[in-house]
């Protein structure tokens, strides 16, 4: 009897862990797709300094599928990206390709919210962000995007 109870704990954890598993990929699936898309800045600061105005108007990111380009004035800079939804907070390494940042790879957190994203970069490349915020003295990137309108 403890045999036949065992064995079926065993398969209730297991679909247990299976649902679960399939639902941190449909996290993922779903925040990669609503992702998708135009982006202009609004707010950023870089080392807890606010960039110019000026300069995030000179700034746009665009998502396709998992490529990156962004613009920053007419120099563009491509790679990859991924993200885990599961993370909290959410979880994002961006790897560039091609331009200024060819080679690099930064991690990121992310926070989706309707038609806003906000994204803590760590620059320099060496560990993960655990807040959005940044400081004097680091290489942490905030920025505010609000996605374009067509």
């Amino acid at each position: 009897m403890k045999t036949v109870l065992s064995i079926c704990l065993a398969v209730a954890f297991s679909q247990v862990a299976f649902a679960d598993e399939k639902s941190s990929d449909r996290k993922t699936a779903d925040d990669q797709k609503a992702l998708q898309g135009d982006w202009t800045p609004v707010k950023a600061e870089l080392a807890g300094q606010p960039m110019p105005e000026a300069v995030l108007k000179t700034i746009s990111l665009k998502l396709v599928k998992n490529e990156y380009e962004v613009l920053v004035g007419d120099k563009p800079d491509k790679g990859t990206w991924t993200i885990d939804a599961t993370t909290k907070p959410k979880s994002m390494k961006i790897t560039g390709v091609k331009g200024p940042n060819k080679g690099k790879t930064f991690p990121a957190i992310y926070e989706l919210t309707d038609d806003t994203l906000r994204v803590c970069y760590d620059l320099s490349g060496k560990k993960l962000p655990t807040e959005f915020k940044t400081k004097a003295d680091t290489k942490l990137y905030l920025v505010t995007y609000k996605r374009k309108k067509k």
